[in-house]
């Protein structure tokens, strides 16, 4: 499932095709995805113009001028797809309809949105901007972790006295929102973390310095693109490259790459999740 730095590549993406345009025109062609779209969602975004595009977490949320905003989840096979961009970014022709396509928008400035999710465990959902915050899916969420409010004080208090592995707690996203497995993989390798250890048991610094080194993995995917496992593809139809950075995510008995450390990577099942780790050089 993509995680953030997937979703914030997406919403970079779109930002140029969406942001300030009006949705001329949106079709809706089931009735579902992994949960009912809300009831007259084609005609509450037709007409509409897309005030800001932000993220929350792995949601990506259009701020609409009916004062309603638009809840996008990619779920497992989600794609969103941009055709006809007049700033020229993007392929020009629109493609031909696709057996997957579940929502269409077409804006005013000539651009296309294509919401194409084969598997359909995505969402979409309407609700009002200044109560979106208390929308189910957003209501219970921890900080964002490349924001102001996650910083070293919180996530040592956060964690402090947690009888659970270190691994699962950074997953919890009622701690930190948006961290999925590949990206806690890499922030514990780069830490020097196994992520077997109890998260109470680890020093107050070690957890402190997890902050700066979590950021910096994210803000790394994000630049490359995130990473394309299987599905994922960008808004402009471009893979990801941060797969080929990886330093223990999916490299099962490789070769540790840290320095000096004669290790392999291991891989270890948490709460139903691959966890790679080294074994030698993660404490």
């Amino acid at each position: 499932m993509p995680e953030l730095p997937e979703v914030e590549t997406v919403r970079r993406g779109l930002e140029p095709a969406m942001t300030g345009a009006v949705i001329a025109s949106a079709q809706v062609n089931r009735p579902d995805l992994r949960w009912p779209f809300p009831p007259g969602m084609a005609t509450r975004l037709t007409g509409q113009r897309v005030l800001s595009l932000r993220r929350r977490s792995k949601y990506i949320l259009a701020d609409l001028s009916s004062g309603e905003t638009l809840l996008i989840h990619l779920g497992m096979s989600g794609r969103i797809l941009i055709s006809g961009d007049p700033l020229g970014q993007f392929v020009h022709d629109h493609p031909a309809a696709e057996k997957h396509d579940h929502v269409v928008l077409d804006m005013v400035n000539g651009a296309r949105i294509t919401f194409n999710d084969p598997r359909r465990f995505g969402a979409m959902d309407l609700m009002a901007t200044d109560n979106a915050e208390a929308h189910p899916l957003l209501a219970k969420l921890g900080p964002e972790p490349l924001g102001n409010k996650f910083d070293e004080p919180y996530l040592v208090a956060a964690l402090k006295d947690k009888n659970t592995p270190i691994k699962s707690a950074l997953l919890d996203q009622r701690i930190v929102a948006g961290l999925g497995n590949i990206y806690v993989c890499e922030a514990l390798f780069r830490a020097g973390i196994s992520p077997l250890r109890r998260a109470g048991r680890i020093s107050a610094k070690r957890v402190a310095a997890l902050v700066p080194i979590i950021r910096a993995v994210l803000n790394d995917a994000i630049l490359a693109g995130g990473s394309s496992l299987r599905d994922f593809r960008q808004a402009d139809g471009e893979l990801g490259y941060f797969q080929h950075s990886f330093d223990v995510y999916d490299r099962e008995g490789a070769p540790c790459r840290r320095a000096g450390c004669p290790g392999n990577v291991r891989r270890v099942v948490q709460s139903g999740r691959s966890s790679f780790y080294c074994a030698t050089c993660q404490r």
